[in-house]
């Protein structure tokens, strides 16, 4: 049965089988030194539909898209979702490696999720728009 309670709750998810792996490398070589946040990604990963990269619909996060987020504070935040080399605030490139990021891949349109703050308080987000990422080439 897939509408299963859990504790909290939380969307379905889908993710590309390359994020997946790419992503599952990163969280687990990640674990010693960010262990909350790497142990997020994972859990993320674990709940995920993995699927191949033609089969993720465009309005679902990725790795490189552009998202549109409102946040429970009530600002509406437009960023990038990026591997940590590439982050940069100051061109609203925000890292998988942070609560945020953790909590924006691979959902859709309209879907809402909550994320530890690193205040340690718990967040809510709920994605507004995505822009896949740019094609190579």
């Amino acid at each position: 049965m897939r509408d299963v309670v859990r504790s909290r709750s939380v969307p379905q998810i889908i993710i590309s089988n390359a994020d997946y792996e790419r992503l599952s490398d990163l969280a687990n070589a990640s674990l010693q030194r960010l262990p909350e946040v790497a142990q997020e990604l994972l859990d993320e990963l674990d709940r995920a539909q993995i699927v191949s990269e033609e089969a993720v619909p465009a309005d679902v996060v990725r790795m490189g898209s552009t998202v549109t987020f409102k946040s429970d504070d009530g600002q509406t935040r437009t960023m990038t979702l990026v591997y940590p080399v590439d982050e940069s605030l100051d061109a609203h490139r925000i890292s998988i490696m942070t609560p945020i990021g953790a909590a924006l891949i691979g959902l859709g349109v309209g879907q809402s999720i909550s994320w530890p703050g690193r205040d340690g308080k718990q967040h809510r987000l709920t994605v507004i728009k995505v822009a896949g990422p740019a094609k190579a080439g």
